[in-house]
């Protein structure tokens, strides 16, 4: 992808992880692209898509609301992209068409003459800006439509793991295994190392470099691949007081002393404990403690490891929203579209989206009972916990991952456990291994 740098800013928008490219150009054109063939290519509705559409036209209240995010967005450059000086979707029954369409269509990259940008996440793409205005805060706040948008995400969902979603694994221009796709792959994977140190997909990664598309039978068991764990070894495996990271993502965030509940969604969000942990009956023990959040990459790895072991007292999942952005987002508090966006937004998600809550009881009773939340972000909804209530789980262990994706994640201690050498945030600016040390916690 061409170096932020070389973007010219009025072009540049924050996209952590990589999820759309990061020049908007390569967005909007994939947008263009999808919707000329959307048009040119109409179908009838699926089911669950005709549901939705029943939905917004059978309540005053919604119906309003998705007829007002469209009307909403500037009628001015680069909101009206279409060569035509239109917007590119033309209302929420357009919008329906092209979601029709993408149920059946895998990530993959869009070409630009500017770059080739990833378009990770196709309905966040589609929603993108709707999702910016005054009306669409509330439309996707909205419960209805978001139990609507999970059995949507669902059908989406079962389409990436069938053997159909495997094309897009191929070497051409969009496929994951083109020149663009395993450069950027192994180069995150690699966390960057200089380009005579990088290792190649096929020994990072377990797969078989001789079968058809790898040997992924799917989208998605390409993207919950495992690691050849030599790569990524437990760090320090014998001292209980060396924490390892759960995910393989970038530092965003270290908070001590959080406040038992707080404005999540303002400008510089601090931490909600009771909101993140949707009241759970442990949620007072975290508050005056630490938090550490981290997000994840679109091209890394997708599953998620045990910090420190002990037992798994509790699991819970918590339904969420799936597009909802922090109301100082909209483009009525900016008048354009805000650069730090998804960026801004990633505390904000730990108490409003899709998530799962692992609750450990630690060995090491320095630690005592922490939590690990992993956070689903719009079509990153899937959060599946592999382990089990009363599991005893070592350092190390596989927790669960995310399917077809994923957004970020924190480690919570307690009010009085002391951990202190993280990552150093802003500084750290890629991915932090999975199960390398995270911190060290004082005995």
């Amino acid at each position: 992808m061409a170096p932020n740098s070389e973007i010219p800013k009025e072009h540049r928008v924050q996209r952590p992880g990589l999820w759309l490219p990061e020049d908007h150009r390569t967005h909007q054109q994939w947008l263009e692209k999808t919707v000329k063939h959307v048009d040119n290519n109409p179908k009838d509705l699926h089911p669950v898509v005709k549901e939705f559409q029943s939905l917004i036209e059978g309540s005053t209240r919604i119906y309003q609301l998705a007829v007002g995010m469209y009307d909403d967005i500037p009628k001015k450059k680069p909101y009206n992209m279409d060569p035509s000086g239109k917007m590119t979707i033309r209302g929420y029954q357009h919008m329906l068409q092209v979601l029709n369409h993408l149920l059946s269509t895998a990530p993959s990259w869009s070409e630009h003459s500017h770059e080739v940008g990833l378009v990770g996440l196709p309905t966040y793409a589609l929603f993108d800006w709707p999702m910016g205005t005054t009306s669409g805060f509330a439309f996707f706040l909205d419960p209805e439509v978001n139990a609507m948008l999970k059995k949507i995400l669902n059908v989406w969902g079962e389409y990436l793991t069938s053997p159909e979603s495997a094309a897009c694994l191929d070497d051409s221009s969009g496929g994951w295994f083109s020149d663009t796709g395993r450069t950027d792959l192994t180069q995150v994977a690699n966390l960057n190392a200089p380009k005579e140190k990088q290792k190649p997909f096929e020994e990072l990664f377990q797969c078989d470099p001789k079968a058809k598309y790898h040997g992924y039978t799917s989208w998605d068991s390409f993207f919950t691949r495992e690691f050849n764990w030599e790569h990524r070894p437990v760090a320090s495996p014998d001292d209980k007081n060396v924490v390892v990271n759960s995910c393989e993502s970038t530092p965003y965030r270290l908070a001590h002393d959080v406040s038992r509940r707080d404005k999540f969604w303002i400008k510089g969000m601090p931490y909600s404990v009771i909101d993140i942990l949707r009241f759970d009956d442990m949620a007072d023990q975290f508050v005056g403690g630490t938090i550490y959040q981290a997000f994840l990459s679109a091209l890394s790895y997708h599953r998620w490891h045990v910090p420190a072991a002990g037992k798994v007292t509790k699991v819970r999942h918590v339904d969420g929203t799936y597009y909802s952005e922090p109301l100082f987002e909209t483009f009525a508090e900016r008048g354009q579209a805000d650069e730090e966006g998804e960026s801004d937004a990633q505390a904000y998600l730990s108490a409003s989206a899709a998530r799962a809550l692992i609750f450990i009881e630690a060995d090491n009773p320095a630690i005592g009972l922490y939590c690990v939340v992993q956070i689903g972000m719009s079509e990153v909804s899937s959060c599946d916990v592999t382990v089990k209530e009363d599991q005893h789980v070592e350092k190390g262990d596989q927790l669960g991952m995310f399917h077809f994706g994923g957004s970020t994640h924190l480690v919570m201690f307690r009010k009085g456990v002391k951990v202190s050498g993280f990552p150093e945030v802003g500084k750290v600016t890629t991915n932090w291994p999975v199960r390398e040390k995270l911190c060290v916690v004082e005995g």
